[in-house]
């Protein structure tokens, strides 16, 4: 399982860092060399926009696992942020 997490460091520092979002993208397919994936995302409120927290369970499938990780990141970061457009 991939897990991803969103920091904000307020100026660069550490010690003020507070998580925003997080992240888990689990295989379901036995590691197969075209994988599915279950994606469980969660935000927390945001002031500046009025957005509640707010948390969803999708899929992402298809994925080819000779890419790199950073293919399925995307894949799952456009899907949960279609799923942010409509909390809105």
């Amino acid at each position: 399982m991939l897990v991803i997490k969103v920091e904000l460091w307020p100026g660069g520092y550490e010690g003020m860092k507070r998580t925003l979002a997080k992240a888990h993208i689990g295989n379901v397919s036995n590691l197969a060399d075209v994988s599915d994936y279950i994606v469980t995302v969660s935000e927390g409120a945001n002031p500046i926009t009025g957005t509640p927290a707010w948390s969803a369970r999708g899929r992402v499938d298809g994925h080819k696992r000779q890419q790199s990780v950073w293919a399925l990141v995307a894949k799952a970061a456009a899907w949960a942020a279609a799923e942010a457009e409509k909390q809105t």
